[in-house]
């Protein structure tokens, strides 16, 4: 079915939602039926993404993802929840065949210096923040977390800033290397987050490549790149060995795939080839409110999985 008319139909898909011909598993909470096949590539929803469909209830929503055929799930704020639901979300998942994705490992500096810096005292924060994270990690079945270096030091050239940051990155690998675990550094563009450290795909690989580590990887986030830098696939071939998780995003906008002005089908047949082990999580929003906007974002990833 074409999107367009698929979005002109609302009220015949919300009928399809309701007799499942969607997909939705019988046993499910929203008293949907039929369950819908896998995805083939590991996309993460979030939670809130499909709450009219699910309710409120994190498990809920969990339980809805798996029956929708996600198999893996993100959720930035994970680090903030109580300790008995990172728990029984951890649990969960296990149970549903569910990976966890990244949740934000640190408190992110967005307008004033941390890592980039220098200041011992900035570092130390960020390293005990790290080593929360790995508690985090193992009530939930974690191996990523998202680190943001903060914001420039605009009182000292880039190059020291770059060792700084490196030798906070180094010394947080040294927390997380024995646990397996793996931060990605996520680049953010320059018109949603101006003024930060970190905002391109060649600085993070150069990061990357400095730190010399496993736990150091390159979040790579197809909407922030697409504005920062464009040159989508030939940015991801240079840095794919340092690629550790991707997020997706159209622009603009940034909601669903098929909204903007991204091919995601090419972007995903490409990330396919390559046989990427990892997860690509969801970090956008509905385009449309409601049911209806809930499954355009299911039917929009139908469309754009890999063959």
């Amino acid at each position: 079915m074409k999107r367009r008319t698929f979005l002109q139909n609302g009220v015949t898909t919300t009928a399809a939602l309701a007799t499942g011909a969607v997909g939705l598993n019988a046993k499910s909470t929203t008293g949907l039926t039929a369950k819908a096949k896998p995805f083939k590539m590991k996309f993460a929803p979030h939670l809130g993404m499909f709450k009219h469909h699910a309710g409120d209830d994190p498990i809920d929503q969990l339980v809805f993802m798996a029956e929708q055929g996600f198999s893996a799930f993100e959720d930035n704020g994970m680090k903030g929840r109580d300790v008995e639901l990172q728990k029984k979300m951890g649990e969960t998942m296990a149970k549903h065949g569910i990976d966890m994705g990244v949740f934000v490992a640190h408190d992110i500096y967005w307008s004033k210096p941390n890592l980039a810096s220098g200041k011992e005292d900035l570092r130390e924060e960020f390293l005990t923040q790290i080593k929360e994270s790995v508690e985090v990690a193992k009530r939930c079945n974690a191996k990523w977390m998202t680190v943001v270096p903060g914001y420039q030091d605009l009182r000292q050239n880039m190059h020291y800033q770059t060792l700084h940051v490196a030798e906070s990155l180094k010394r947080a690998c040294e927390i997380l290397e024995p646990h397996g675990l793996v931060m990605v550094l996520e680049p953010l563009n320059f018109y949603n987050h101006p003024g930060l450290f970190l905002s391109e795909s060649p600085q993070a690989f150069e990061l990357c490549k400095l730190v010399g580590s496993p736990s150091c990887k390159i979040l790579f986030d197809i909407y922030h790149q697409q504005i920062q830098e464009g040159n989508l696939l030939p940015n991801i071939e240079k840095t794919w060995d340092e690629i550790g998780y991707f997020q997706i995003g159209d622009n603009p906008g940034r909601k669903e795939p098929t909204t903007g002005e991204i091919n995601y089908k090419n972007i995903f047949k490409y990330i396919n080839e390559q046989e990427f082990p990892g997860i690509l999580g969801m970090e956008h929003g509905n385009s449309q409110s409601g049911k209806e906007g809930e499954a355009a974002v299911l039917q929009a990833y139908r469309e754009v999985d890999v063959v």
